[in-house]
């Protein structure tokens, strides 16, 4: 199950780089907490860019059966959040990811920095 949730987490950051998401990263919060076990953190800068972004994320996991079990912010677009059970997804504005700062909350987890230059391992979900 670690390997799906991880492979979820990598592959929700690639599908993020398609609508050229910004200052995105993956925390490993698997020692620190039992909710999830990976957040993926991501901005845009604009509604239109948070929209994008967060439907790209849900319409392309739903080809693969993935449905978020839960969805918050999508009529405001300021913070979008995606639970995935394992994997929960923050698609903020920068601004408001200033302010709530959930890296800086989540500091002790280990965490990867996801970029065009270092793109996520970009594995089939299907064949977990």
């Amino acid at each position: 199950m670690i390997k799906r949730s991880k492979t979820l987490a990598n592959k929700i950051a690639n599908l993020s780089l398609l609508k050229k998401a910004e200052d995105i990263i993956i925390l490993d919060v698997r020692k620190l907490t039992s909710i999830t076990d990976f957040f993926v953190i991501c901005s845009g800068n604009s509604d239109k860019q948070v929209k994008a972004i967060t439907d790209v994320i849900m319409e392309e996991l739903e080809k693969s059966n993935i449905k978020p079990w839960h969805k918050e912010g999508y009529q405001y677009l300021q913070w979008v959040l995606l639970d995935y059970v394992d994997v929960v997804v923050h698609i903020f504005q920068k601004e408001t990811r200033d302010y709530y700062s959930l890296e800086r909350l989540w500091g002790d987890a280990k965490f990867i920095s996801i970029s065009d230059e270092k793109v996520a391992a970009n594995l089939d979900l299907k064949s977990e």
